[in-house]
Order: structure tokens, then C-alpha cells, then sequence
């Protein structure tokens, strides 16, 4: 799976390299397939010309250039076609075809060498063409061995000849009984030519794959930054200074855009936040009034309905406020002990004498902003209180995330209403009465604190073994590190 990925990169940088990598392994691989057989063919007509020459020579010439050629066996000629360095050997007369049996011949050669023959006007009722190396051939083995002795090669030398191509030919002409079989030998392999095509391949690897690298450079980074921004601007609106255009003429100008519509974001958040505050001071300011003056009410019920009346309208307003303002808050995170902030919101409620109970907790230490944690708890607690008759919560890291679940026994959430359950003003209980009492917006704010903090809120019934459901768990999940 690792090395899956690794093929598979996720970055545009990476995607684009691997991109104009695999375009120029292949039509680089094309290219290197047709200049290899183009030479190949070019290499196998040359020892088939050289071939022919050395045929034609020897029975035209009366034997005089082939006994040039077989006195300068040291030396590497060229054939005057234009063929390969190649070291010729004595013609041999047999009475049979030098092919061996299970051996494959060249047809391709054949009729290249009976073309050639048949220009020259040297009649050949039967051609056979074999490859080999010089040590799998006899005739050229013992040839090469004669030559050793007699001091004409030395050991080393005579080594590596025998690994040396060998092009055998047999030629029958017409009303003759014995073949004439030539041998054209050349140390040059086939496969001597895919070492330049190699590094070719690499030389241009290394340039273009570089240049696009340091263009892509050039553009990712401004990129990069401008996704850091918008990163940072997600979780904490106008917290940074804007960036400065940079990279590709078409970047700067996403940037500078960018930048237009954060300075648009941030401006219409003040605002908000400017008529939030008016809205509080307004609205605290006369209910404060109103609460010294329900005390004249000589009714005791009465007064007492008004006064949770006017309770009921403060805490709502203070959940409106809060919800409007968690994603700016004004507090910088601090290094807090979870643990010890769960065990202090949980005695808050034992000393009050709530049916809620501390379980196991883990010791984690992570950097958050402890006021709006209380707040998201306080909200998730009194929620089982008020719907499941009472709370048991548990602190415990999963891999990089701390899980504070807080589980009740109530009567759970209908499953098609779990997700829209952390939006505003939706409730379990569509009375909204005051025996419930809230507006729905605790499980909305508590959401909004985990997103603050990077997290998230998570909503599951718990389930009986008979598939009941035994009461709701509620996971506030926040990033360790």
C-alpha cells in the first residue's frame, strides 16, 4: 500500500512530475525502440553485405582477396557496403547445411543476403543464415584456438572472441554438391546500442524533469502559502496579515483576489460582532430592569413564572451570542490538562447534587481554549441530564484524538434525526417547554466549539444486545498535538 501511494501522489507538483514523467517514458521508450531496430537492421545488413563481398570475393577473385583477408585476420576491416568492424574466417566447403537441428534461422537475413547475391549476379539456389557466438561454433572455435597457438593471440584476447557475435552463412549454388559456408564475426553486440539509448534517456529525464520541477516550484509555492491562509483564516478570521503576491502573473492575481475577498470576510465578521454587542446591551438592559421590577408583583406563582421567564430569554440570548461568536474567538489556546477540566466540570454538578458521574480518564495534555470547553460540556451534560435522567463521562486518547464521551439513558435520537439534531434551534422535544426548557442550541454551540478547536461532535445510540436502544453517546473528539 505504501509503495501504491508513492505512485500515486497527491500534491499538483508531485501529479505533474509523475505526469510529464510517464509522457516522457513513453515516447521516449517509442523513440528508443525504433532508433534500436533502425540500428539493429542497419548492423545486421552490414555483416550480410560483409558476407556477400566475402562469397563473391572468393569465388570471382580466384581466391586472391580472400587470402588478403585471411592474411589480415588481426585487423578489423569494413566491408564496402558499409557494414559493422568485423574479422573474417576461411570459407569452409561441406557437404551438408551448417544449420544445427532445433536451431532458428534469420529469414530476414536470407532474403536480404539473396537480394544482394542476386545484384551481383551470383546465382545461389539455397541460403541459410544462423546467429551464433564463436565459441558455439565449431569451425570458428578451432580457428580462434589455431590462431592462439601459434602466438597470434594471447589468452585474454582469445577469451573474449568467443563471446563474440557470429553471423553464419550458408550459400548452395546451383549443380554444386557442397555449401559454401562464410563466417563474419564482430565483437559489437546487439545490445551495445541500448547502453547510449539509456543514458540519453537519462541526460533528458534530468533536464526536463528538472525545468518542469523548478516551474511547478515556483507556482506551487505561492500556492501552498495561499493554502495555508485559507487554512488559518477558516479557524480564526482575520488573525494573520495578507499575503503578498508572489509566483506566475495568473497567481498573483488569485492572491491579490484572495486577499480582496478576506479584507470583505473580515470587515462584514466586525460588523457582526459591532451589532452582536449592540443587540446584548440593548436586550440585557432592559431585562435587568424588568427583573428588579417583577419583585413589586405581589402574586408569589406569578412573579416566579416571570422570573424563569426572563431567565429562559437571558440564557437564550447568551447561547445566540455565543454561537454567533465561537468561530472569532478572543482567547489564545493554552496548555491545559483535559483530565483535570473534565473532573472540575463534573464536581461542579456532584456539588449541585446532579446525577452525573466521573468514569475513566486518561492524563492528556493538549492546547485549548478552556472557557469555550467548559461551555461545549456544561451544554453536553445538561442535555443528558435533561433527556436521559443523568450523565456518565469518560476521557480516553484514540490515536491522535482525545475522546471525552459522555453517555445517557435516555430514549436516544431517532437515526434520521441524529445529524440534523447539532443544528440551531432543533430539538429533540418539539414542546420547548419548561420542563425541557432551552432553545436548541446547546448541541449546535457544542459543535461549533469542537470545530473551533479542529474536532468534531459525534451522536450514536447505544444499542442492547436484542437491538434496543439503551440511550445516547456523545463523542467530543479533539487533534492531540
Amino acid at each position: 500500500m505504501r509503495a501504491l501511494s508513492f505512485l500515486q501522489p497527491r500534491s499538483l507538483m508531485g501529479q505533474m512530475l509523475l505526469a510529464v514523467a510517464a509522457a516522457l517514458l513513453l515516447v521516449q521508450g517509442i523513440g528508443a525502440i525504433l532508433v534500436y531496430r533502425a540500428q539493429r537492421e542497419g548492423y545486421e545488413a552490414g555483416m550480410t553485405n560483409a558476407v556477400a563481398f566475402k562469397l563473391i570475393a572468393e569465388t570471382r577473385g580466384k581466391g586472391a582477396l580472400g587470402r588478403i583477408l585471411r592474411n589480415n585476420d588481426r585487423e578489423r576491416d569494413r566491408a564496402p557496403f558499409g557494414g559493422p568492424p568485423l574479422r573474417g574466417f576461411p570459407l569452409e566447403f561441406s557437404g551438408s547445411s551448417p544449420v544445427r537441428p532445433g536451431e532458428k534461422r534469420d529469414s530476414d537475413a536470407e532474403e536480404r543476403l539473396a537480394h544482394t547475391l542476386t545484384e551481383q549476379d551470383f546465382p545461389a539456389s539455397e541460403i541459410v543464415v544462423v546467429h551464433r557466438t564463436v565459441k558455439r561454433d565449431a569451425f570458428a572455435r578451432n580457428h580462434t584456438q589455431r590462431r592462439a597457438a601459434m602466438g597470434r593471440l594471447d589468452g585474454p584476447e582469445m577469451n573474449e572472441m568467443m563471446d563474440d557475435h557470429l553471423l553464419v552463412v550458408g550459400v548452395k549454388q546451383p549443380g554444386k554438391a557442397n555449401w559454401m559456408v562464410a563466417r563474419v564475426r564482430s565483437p559489437r553486440a546487439f545490445n551495445a546500442m541500448i547502453r547510449p539509448l539509456l543514458v540519453q534517456t537519462v541526460i533528458i529525464y534530468l533536464v526536463l524533469v528538472g525545468a518542469v520541477a523548478l516551474i511547478l516550484r515556483r507556482i506551487t509555492r505561492p500556492l501552498a502559502a495561499l493554502t495555508r491562509r485559507v487554512e488559518q483564516f477558516a479557524f480564526a478570521p482575520g488573525s494573520a496579515g495578507q499575503l503578498d503576491p508572489s509566483g506566475p502573473e495568473d497567481m498573483q492575481r488569485l492572491i491579490v483576489a484572495h486577499n480582496a475577498m478576506e479584507a470583505r470576510i473580515v470587515a462584514m465578521l466586525d460588523e457582526k460582532d459591532l451589532m452582536l454587542g449592540a443587540i446584548g446591551h440593548d436586550l440585557k438592559t432592559p431585562l435587568a430592569a424588568l427583573r428588579v421590577r417583577i419583585e413589586s408583583v405581589e402574586d408569589d406563582t406569578e412573579r416566579g413564572r416571570m422570573a424563569a421567564t426572563i431567565e429562559d430569554i437571558v440564557r437564550t440570548l447568551d447561547d445566540i451570542l455565543s454561537l454567533a461568536r465561537v468561530g472569532r474567538p478572543s482567547d489564545p489556546r493554552e496548555r491545559t490538562e483535559l483530565s483535570a477540566l473534565v473532573a472540575s466540570v463534573v464536581e461542579e454538578y456532584e456539588d449541585m447534587g446532579e446525577p452525573v458521574e466521573l468514569g475513566d480518564t486518561q492524563r492528556i495534555v493538549l492546547e485549548l481554549r478552556s472557557t469555550w470547553l467548559r461551555r461545549a460540556l456544561r451544554n453536553l451534560i445538561d442535555n443528558a441530564i435533561r433527556y436521559g435522567d443523568g450523565a456518565r463521562v469518560a476521557l480516553e486518547r484514540e490515536g491522535d484524538r482525545a475522546v471525552v464521551r459522555i453517555d445517557d439513558d435516555g430514549p436516544g435520537i431517532p437515526e434520521d434525526e441524529i445529524e440534523a439534531m447539532t443544528n440551531p434551534f432543533t430539538r429533540g422535544d418539539p414542546s420547548r417547554n419548561k420542563a425541557t426548557g432551552g432553545a436548541g442550541l446547546g448541541l449546535a454551540l457544542a459543535r461549533a466549539i469542537a470545530d473551533q478547536h479542529g474536532g468534531a461532535l459525534v451522536l450514536a445510540n447505544r444499542l442492547s444486545a436484542d437491538g434496543m436502544v439503551e440511550g445516547l453517546t456523545v463523542r467530543l473528539e479533539l487533534p492531540v498535538g
